[in-house]
């Protein structure tokens, strides 16, 4: 079964002749449940814009809900991170389909170091595993994270989501950003078109982005940076740097092939998140449903496969598991000793964030009063000696 984008916008143009609009009311009503106990028989999910993966992911597994229990869902799509995570915390949708946004969030960073946001008390169900890397032009023989020193590195600086990924591959040959040689460009699209017209050597992407076809094809060539999964010194270095990235061989893509892979940094996206404060019955509900769907959306796109629960019901994530998901995931079998590990070091770093935000806004007038760019100077420090103290 492919779910389209006509397919889906079919559905949902129902959805809303029937009358369901999406208020907090149809969200939080428990009384209406599914074939599935405590699976909400109505729900609405913040996603990524009309057309994006997250978009037609979440589509597939919206009309598998449906076909298997009865439930039906809203998708409502936003371009912007905070048009994705503000009806979450705002109790608008019940779920949001979240990307490196979820990470910002917690740690306070970017759009979420300000005033009315700081570190948000937020939790992960599921998240399928993506491959993120450095592309590079063959011609510039860059191969491995320390070929990347001096290189012209395509930037779009309001890219946060982008440039987050490429610190670990930088930090993985004990690089920084004041090693490369940065070309500005104005957008993500634009950096790849800049490796195409040989205005720079390379630059941080995920392997699906279409315009990878135009560079493979290009005199330029196409490669992308291997990062060996035994250099334990990289990747230790690399997770220091950020702590939601791991191994992952990668062969889907341009340039990749399952003859032809190449081991990137993996991450999550999306992530089906929630508040910290949801029912334990429902996440676990919500859980049980992706998992058991599996089957009526597994075929939709090559990637689907990958939400298969033990595949994406594993750390790293950008946030802690909430604890409905981590009760299905043990009665699953797939929950590990290692896995807690994980879990309750990432809940002692939010907590120590959002106590040190707290404390932070309590006592430091400035703070208050602060634009967002003055903010960010003084919370920034208080972040970094806090993971410091980790």
């Amino acid at each position: 079964m492919r779910i389209t984008r006509r397919t889906y916008l079919k559905g949902t143009a129902g959805l809303a002749a029937a009358g369901m609009l999406g208020t907090p009311a149809i969200i939080r009503a428990a009384s209406a449940q599914t074939a599935l106990p405590n699976l909400a028989s109505t729900m609405i999910w913040s996603t990524y814009d009309v057309g994006s993966t997250g978009y037609v992911e979440a589509s597939a597994i919206a009309d598998a809900f449906g076909k298997k229990f009865g439930s039906r869902v809203r998708l409502q799509p936003s371009g912007s991170a905070i048009g994705r995570v503000k009806p979450l915390t705002d109790g608008r949708v019940s779920h949001a389909w979240l990307a490196n946004e979820l990470f910002f969030s917690v740690e306070g960073l970017h759009e979420y170091c300000a005033a009315d946001w700081g570190p948000q008390n937020l939790r992960t169900l599921l998240g399928r595993t993506n491959a993120f890397s450095v592309v590079a032009t063959k011609v510039s023989g860059i191969k491995e994270p320390k070929d990347l020193k001096g290189k012209r590195f395509a930037i779009a600086r309001a890219n946060s989501s982008v440039n987050i990924k490429v610190e670990p591959i930088l930090a993985f040959a004990g690089l920084t950003w004041d090693d490369v040689e940065l070309v500005e460009f104005p957008s993500y699209g634009a950096t790849m078109k800049g490796l195409i017209e040989g205005k720079a050597d390379c630059a941080g992407v995920a392997p699906a982005a279409a315009t990878l076809r135009e560079l493979e094809a290009s005199p330029n060539g196409i490669g992308w940076v291997a990062l060996d999964p035994s250099n334990k010194e990289g990747w230790a270095r690399a997770q220091k740097a950020v702590p939601f990235v791991e191994p992952f061989q990668e062969t889907i893509g341009a340039g990749l092939s399952k003859d032809n892979p190449v081991w990137m940094m993996g991450y999550r996206y999306p992530m089906i998140t929630v508040s910290a404060d949801a029912g334990v019955d429902e996440v676990y509900a919500m859980t049980k449903a992706v998992a058991e769907t599996f089957d009526g959306y597994k075929d939709a796109s090559p990637v689907m496969a990958r939400w298969e629960a033990a595949k994406a019901g594993t750390p790293p994530m950008d946030a802690a598991f909430h604890d409905g998901a981590i009760k299905y995931l043990k009665e699953a079998g797939i929950w590990k000793p290692e896995h807690q590990t994980w879990q309750d070091a990432s809940l002692n770093r939010h907590a120590k964030l959002q106590a040190a935000w707290e404390d932070m806004m309590a006592k430091n007038a400035d703070a208050k009063s602060a634009d967002p760019e003055a903010l960010q100077k003084i919370w920034y420090p208080i972040r970094a000696d806090i993971l410091k103290s980790l």
